[in-house]
């Protein structure tokens, strides 16, 4: 699938030479992604910052793209993506940006070119609602909330 994406120029070109979103390994489900901050974004502990990415991208109909944390940013510095999976639709044109918590114990520098979010393209389904008076039972039933045990 070929997804068109831009560049967007905030100050004097400065983010010509940032990388792409790119796969790591053949076997990445999802794209790396950096911050286009000219300047050091400080996301201070328990506190969460929008990261620009400078980019903007057409996602195709029937697709979305999903910003998710990166798990070296977790497991190391407790950084996450906000409202992760993030859902970037298809008719959005604007900047990708990209919510970070930072929910360790020391604040989080976040420097141009670092990677800060992967981007994962999903089709979907559109449904239209069917009012009923029933619904179909299973053996699960209205059980939630760890109903189904350990």
């Amino acid at each position: 699938m070929k997804v068109r994406i831009i560049k967007i120029n905030h100050n004097n070109d400065f983010n010509n030479d940032l990388e792409l979103p790119k796969y790591q390994t053949n076997g990445s489900a999802g794209l790396d992604v950096c911050s286009a901050s000219e300047e050091p974004i400080i996301v201070p502990k328990g506190k969460v910052a929008l990261i620009p990415t400078g980019l903007a991208m057409a996602i195709p109909d029937g697709y979305e793209c999903q910003v998710r944390s990166r798990s070296g940013l977790a497991a190391k510095n407790m950084v996450f993506c906000l409202n992760s999976p993030g859902t970037i639709d298809s008719d959005y044109r604007g900047e990708i940006k990209v919510i970070l918590a930072n929910l360790g114990d020391n604040d989080f520098v976040v420097n141009y070119g670092d990677r800060v979010a992967q981007l994962v393209f999903n089709k979907y389904a559109t449904i239209e609602w069917e009012f009923s008076d029933t619904l179909d039972e299973t053996e699960r039933g209205a059980g939630g909330f760890g109903s189904t045990g350990r």
